[in-house]
């Protein structure tokens, strides 16, 4: 098997790219190469899988075309412009998000046209497809009503990817993955970064600020489960996923001050003390709109599994991903 991971720079991407290696197959077939392909090139895990390691535009004319000359037979679309920064730069979010991953689905579909090639394709969509007002729990049968354009962008590319699979051109799967909490690094431009901001930078002794109340609540997932949700769908029965190719995964709902209790459990009042509330009237608008949990029984049912609590986002984060954890 060939593997061919988009976004692999990122943190999922590389944790996806080293899980791989460190297993060496996926649904019982042994990985014999992978591509990991970013803006700048990603590191190549340590490893006996040949890795090969590209910085590629992907927006560039021809890009695409090299990649998938190679026949990739799983793909992991993880490429975009985060939230935030697709709110802000109009042009270049629909450059990104989906032209790019249209380019994507049209250069495999002439592959197709070519030799028969239908590679299994793995899409991160995201939460951001729906738009308030929404039912909490949101059901897995809820209307797609994105209200930013990052999330209009990711629910086109979900009907491309429907219409992409019934057509018989690619084999797609799509996740709307949660807030991945709790990120490791620094802060990013995604709306919803202070989520693992007011845990991370407290758990280091940092300060951090909350831009939004902390009645706020929201969806979480950790990385390893996002991962997770990853390699489980690239092994999943098409017909057990049936013609709606996209899957609302599971996470734990909570609110930020749900999330701020579970700190000082770990961490003790000093922690807590170091979040300092100033209000972002912008980031609490894009969140705003956004559902706060879901039922996920779609999910369920096709096996994907997160963890159940704050407490659980804390420890994985602990265990893989603070200074002093076992890191990738």
């Amino acid at each position: 098997m060939r593997v061919l991971i988009l976004g692999a720079g990122g943190m999922i991407g590389l944790k996806l790219a080293h899980r791989l290696v460190a297993e060496g197959q996926l649904a019982g077939q042994t990985i014999e190469e992978m591509d990991l392909v970013d803006l700048v090139a990603p590191s190549a895990p340590s490893g006996e899988m040949r890795c090969h390691c590209h910085a590629v535009d992907i927006t560039k004319d021809g890009a695409i075309d090299n990649l998938i000359a190679k026949r990739p037979n799983l793909i992991f679309h993880l490429a975009a412009m985060v939230s935030g920064a697709a709110e802000q730069d109009f042009d270049g979010g629909y450059r990104v998000n989906l032209d790019a991953s249209r380019e994507l689905f049209e250069v495999i579909r002439h592959a197709h046209e070519l030799d028969g090639y239908t590679p299994r394709l793995v899409f991160a969509s995201s939460l951001a497809v729906y738009g308030a007002p929404l039912p909490d729990p949101v059901p897995d049968d809820q209307l797609r009503a994105p209200q930013t354009s990052y999330g209009t962008q990711k629910a086109i590319v979900e009907l491309l990817l429907d219409d992409y699979t019934r057509r018989g051109f690619l084999d797609g799967i799509g996740l709307r993955l949660p807030t991945i909490v709790i990120r490791p690094g620094g802060p990013n431009a995604a709306a919803s970064g202070f989520f693992s901001g007011i845990l991370r930078e407290p758990l280091a002794g940092l300060p951090s600020r909350l831009p939004v109340s902390h009645s706020v609540k929201h969806w979480l997932a950790s990385p390893r489960a996002a991962v997770g949700f990853l390699i489980h769908a690239a092994g999943l029965d098409k017909e057990a996923v049936g013609p709606r190719r996209t899957i609302t995964m599971p996470g734990v709902a909570t609110t930020v001050g749900g999330q701020i209790e579970a700190l000082e459990r770990v961490a003790g009042p000093e922690a807590t003390a170091l979040i300092e509330h100033v209000p972002d009237p912008s980031i609490a608008e894009i969140i705003d709109a956004w559902p706060r949990a879901f039922k996920a029984e779609r999910a369920a049912a096709l096996g994907f599994r997160a963890e159940s609590s704050v407490d659980d986002l804390i420890t994985v984060y602990l265990e893989e991903d603070a200074p002093g954890g076992v890191g990738l």
